[in-house]
């Protein structure tokens, strides 16, 4: 299907009235407040991040390819907020695309490299930082920084509002329902982000793929419970390109392009579904397309969306 055609039943099946309607959420296919905020979090990912703190109660989590072959975080929470949610790290240019879709978010991070401080300022974000909300972070002393700031989620919303607030969630393109016939039975899937790695396992019982990056294993959250899992992870594969922004050992920071089409897959249930993504614009949702041209239903509740350089 080329690109064109792509987009134009993409924007169809949109107008078309696919959306969640009422107090489903669009994020997870669930109940939810509807007219609870957005906030979005950057989050470590490096071993010396891990365990995470409030990652669970995520409803989207989108990993992001940063320097050096490794990755982030960007935590999007909307229909619960934890205590508490860390360890805190910098913004990334491609977080202002990937949020563009969501209207107006807050984003929550550490700081960021001079060269992007123009692009998050004119971006609709309501952007919270130690430098403007201090209140609502917290170093740990147990842990070695930079991976050791934490921050309040409802403070880092009540800082958002002299940001210009944070608004509901909106369709972004998720679509939700029954598991579809066909795909492949998948159990375990390694993802390669280059020197990085996302293992995932599937586990019936709980009903989630159980994520363990970096081949250490499941993830049990630092205040304990379950691992860390998704009912659905959308592997979307991007293509980067270098950005002008460095991090502070000069190394090159990649733009992941999610505007655009590329080869997908959807995990759920067990299953393996191959699909095609398409976004024509920052401000349009990301519509995932089967073979037959329709969306793929995701499995209702959290989702995880890796975005693997091609």
């Amino acid at each position: 299907m080329g690109r064109g055609v792509l987009a134009a039943v993409a924007l169809a099946l949109l107008v078309a009235g696919c959306a969640p309607s009422g107090r489903t959420s669009p994020l997870t296919g669930l109940t939810a407040s509807a007219d609870a905020p957005v906030l979005a979090v950057k989050v470590d990912n490096s071993p010396a991040g891990r365990p995470w703190t409030g990652v669970e109660d995520a409803d989207v989590v989108y990993v992001e390819p940063v320097e050096g072959g490794t990755t982030r975080l960007l935590a999007v929470f909307s229909s619960r907020l934890p205590a508490s949610v860390g360890p805190v790290r910098s913004a990334r240019e491609s977080d202002v695309t990937v949020l563009a879709a969501y209207g107006h978010p807050a984003l929550a991070f550490s700081g960021s490299a001079p060269e992007l401080a123009p692009t998050l300022a004119g971006a609709p974000l309501a952007t919270v930082t130690p430098e403007t909300a201090a209140g609502a972070f917290r170093r740990d002393p147990g842990r070695r920084a930079p991976s050791n700031l934490y921050a309040d989620p409802s403070a880092l919303l009540a800082a958002a509002s002299s940001a210009g607030g944070a608004t509901p969630p909106r369709d972004v393109g998720f679509r939700f329902g029954a598991l579809p016939a066909g795909g492949d039975v998948v159990r375990e899937r390694t993802v390669s982000f280059g020197s990085a790695e996302m293992g995932l396992s599937w586990d019936a019982v709980r009903g989630r793929w159980i994520v363990e990056p970096g081949g250490g294993g499941p993830v049990v959250p630092a205040t304990g419970g379950d691992p860390v899992g998704a009912a659905t992870v959308l592997v979307q594969r991007v293509t980067t390109r270098p950005s002008a922004i460095r991090d502070v050992a000069g190394a090159v920071s990649p733009y992941a392009v999610t505007v655009g089409d590329g080869d997908a897959e959807v995990l759920r249930d067990g299953r393996a579904f191959p699909a095609r993504w398409s976004r024509p614009a920052p401000t349009d949702p990301t519509v995932v397309l089967g073979a037959d041209g329709r969306p793929v239903p995701f499995a209702a509740g959290p989702l995880w969306v890796l975005l693997v350089p091609v």
